[in-house]
């Protein structure tokens, strides 16, 4: 059963340059096969309750392959830029 990564920006970037940092070692790095991006950054419409800024969804097969994922060096590294540049929240969704 699939799951699902959500990573929602809760308010404007506020260091632009830690986020280019952090997109670049993300689109350099080794990718992981069991990772399927689904949303990056898409248009959004908020219908109900307060309105993010910017949301990416990844999709995996089993919640350890995401957790595997997420605690990857190469991702721990990267992640460093992105909690210097910008809020968000992350969570792990079960898919059907």
């Amino acid at each position: 059963m699939p799951v699902y990564m959500l990573f929602i920006r809760e308010k404007p970037i506020r260091d632009r340059a830690e986020m280019e940092t952090y997109s670049r070692m993300n689109r350099e790095g080794p990718r992981d096969p069991q990772m399927k991006p689904l949303v990056v950054y898409g248009a959004t419409e908020t219908i109900e309750g307060e309105a993010f800024d910017g949301m990416v969804m990844l999709q995996f097969p089993t919640a350890e392959d995401a957790k595997a994922w997420y605690n990857s060096p190469g991702y721990q590294a990267a992640m460093q830029h992105r909690l210097k540049g910008a809020d968000y929240r992350v969570m792990i969704v079960q898919g059907l």
